[in-house]
C-alpha cells in the first residue's frame, strides 16, 4: 500500500494537471457512472493529501475521496485520454491533460461536513505543516500496546506505513514491540522529527531512503539495493541480511499481522515477536 509521500506526490501531480480547469469525468468501468455524472462539468479547485487518502476539491462544493489501497493506481498523459484499456474506475479530462485510475479501495464523492469527519478521524500527519505531534503521542503512552503497531495505526499517525515505522524504530534504536506506555517524551521527539524529515524527503525523491550517509553503498563498497519497494534502507526486507551498522542478521517476525523487521543487537530485548526468524 502506497505509503503518505506518494499521495502527496499524487496530489501535487494532479494540482499541476488540474488545478483552474474545467473537467469531463466519465466511469468507463461504470462503478462510479453516478459520481462521474455529478463531477463533469466542475472545476478542480485544488487537491489535498491526508495521510493515505487523497482529495480533490470541486467548485460543486464536492471533493472526490480515493484511497489506493493495494492495488489502486494512477495514469495520466497530455492531450485527448486514450481509449480505455481494463477496469477504468475514474477518468478525468480536460482541454490539456487526462488521468484514469484504476483499482482503488475507496472512490467516492464527499460533502464538506464528510470531509472534515474524514479528517478528524485521522492522526497527526507528519506532512503537514500544521501538525501538533503532542496528541499522538498522549495515545501513545496510555497504551500497552507494540509501539509499532500504534505508529502504523492512521488515527494516531497518518500516513505511516511500514517501511517508516521500522526504519524510524531502527534509526531510533527502539524495538518493535516497546510498549507504547513506555516510550519517553525525548523518544518520542527523536521519532517525530524522524518521520517528518524522512517522508518530506521521499515526497522530493519519490522513493524512501532512510540510511544516513556513512551508510550509504557508496561509503561502506556494498553494493546498491534492488527493491521496488523503496531504497536504502536498514531492516526493511532484510531479513537474514546482516546490519549496515553492526553486522548482526537482521531478523523477521509478525506484529499485530504484519512482518516487522529489527536488529537484534542495535534494538534490544525485541523478544514477543511471532514467528521471529
Amino acid at each position: 500500500m502506497p505509503e503518505g509521500h506518494t499521495i502527496y506526490r499524487l496530489a501535487e501531480r494532479h494540482r499541476t494537471l488540474f488545478a483552474g480547469d474545467k473537467v469531463l469525468a466519465a466511469s468507463p468501468q461504470g462503478r462510479f457512472a453516478e459520481g462521474a455524472a455529478l463531477l463533469s462539468g466542475s472545476v478542480l479547485g485544488d487537491t489535498e493529501a491526508c495521510g493515505k487518502h487523497l482529495l480533490h476539491h470541486y467548485d460543486n462544493g464536492l471533493s472526490l475521496h480515493i484511497h489506493l489501497g493495494l492495488y489502486g493506481k494512477f495514469a495520466d498523459g497530455d492531450g485527448a485520454p486514450p481509449e480505455p484499456v481494463g477496469q477504468v474506475r475514474l477518468r478525468l479530462a480536460s482541454d490539456r491533460h487526462w488521468l484514469e485510475l484504476r483499482g482503488p479501495t475507496v472512490c467516492e464523492l464527499l460533502s464538506p461536513v464528510e470531509v472534515d469527519a474524514l479528517r478528524n478521524r485521522l492522526g497527526v500527519d507528519p506532512l503537514r505543516a500544521d501538525a501538533d505531534p503532542t496528541a499522538a503521542y498522549a495515545r501513545i503512552r496510555r497504551s500497552n500496546v507494540a509501539l509499532a503497531a500504534l505508529l502504523m495505526d492512521q488515527s494516531i499517525v497518518a500516513g505511516t506505513g511500514l517501511i517508516f515505522v521500522t526504519e524510524v524504530l531502527y534509526r531510533a534504536g527502539l524495538p518493535p514491540t516497546l510498549p507504547g506506555r513506555q516510550l519517553t517524551p525525548a523518544a518520542w521527539t527523536t521519532i517525530w522529527a524522524d518521520l517528518v524529515e524522512l517522508m518530506g524527503a521521499a515526497v522530493t525523491a519519490g522513493k524512501i531512503d532512510t540510511v544516513r550517509p556513512e551508510h550509504l553503498p557508496e561509503a561502506m563498497g556494498r553494493p546498491p539495493r534492488v527493491d521496488p519497494h523503496g531504497g536504502e534502507v536498514y531492516v526493511y526486507r532484510r531479513a537474514g541480511l546482516p546490519c549496515h551498522v553492526c553486522g548482526t542478521e537482521i531478523r523477521r517476525g509478525e506484529l499485530a499481522g504484519r512482518n516487522s523487521y529489527w536488529c537484534p543487537t542495535c534494538q534490544p530485548s525485541s523478544a514477543g515477536l511471532a514467528g521471529s526468524s
